[in-house]
């Protein structure tokens, strides 16, 4: 049964509460006080239902995994293990600095339990060992993550500081690759690197992809 305290609210509407604060001024704009200012409630009302501000944002990160479906899945692991993160990383891009509030959450709620669950079970069952099919999952997870939080928070272009700093001929290296630092679409880098992670995974007894 949901707990509702003696204002009427209950944790669903608390959590969308804070996802709007955090969609409006962004993941350091989030706390109990700016939940409870939106909602025109106490502190003490929010914290009824979030014990602490790192539980509100266990909460908001659940909800945010939520976006993740995991119904209609291809029947291949692979595919279906890239649909996954393409799903994972749409729930992220959903929320502004959705992928901040993650990455900085361990939240043991069913959304990401439901979404974990079924991405361990894709890699088991094609015959990862239970270890390795966890550390796979880990894996793409991290790398997810980490994409997005880069391309919530990058400005529009690297700007004249960085064509300056290699102008200077300190790193011959990155100068000599310049073009490509801003080259294809975060989508395109995305796709490129989870195809990267699959196409070096092989179950027991598979020969590669």
């Amino acid at each position: 049964m949901t707990k509702k305290s003696a204002t009427g609210l209950d944790p669903d509407t608390v959590v969308r509460a804070a996802l709007e604060l955090l969609d409006d001024k962004g993941a350091d704009a989030v706390s109990v006080r700016g939940v409870a200012d939106r909602l025109g409630v106490r502190m003490n009302t929010v914290l009824w239902h979030a014990k602490t501000k790192a539980r509100l944002l266990e909460l908001m990160a659940d909800a945010i995994v939520a976006g993740a479906t995991v119904e209609d899945l291809p029947g291949p692991w692979r595919d279906r293990v890239r649909e996954l993160a393409h799903r994972y990383r749409r729930a992220l891009l959903a929320r502004r600095d959705g992928a901040r509030i993650v990455a900085g959450t361990y939240a043991a709620e069913p959304a990401t339990l439901r979404f974990a669950d079924t991405m361990v079970g894709a890699l088991l069952d094609a015959g990862f060992p239970a270890r390795q099919a966890v550390w796979v999952c880990w894996t793409i997870v991290y790398f997810v993550l980490g994409l997005t939080q880069e391309e919530q928070a990058v400005p529009e272009a690297l700007g004249e500081d960085f064509a300056r700093v290699l102008a200077s001929g300190e790193y011959p290296s990155l100068a000599l690759a310049r073009e490509h630092f801003e080259d294809g679409s975060f989508d395109e880098r995305f796709d490129h690197g989870l195809s990267l992670v699959l196409r070096g995974l092989a179950p027991q007894g598979e020969d590669g992809v």
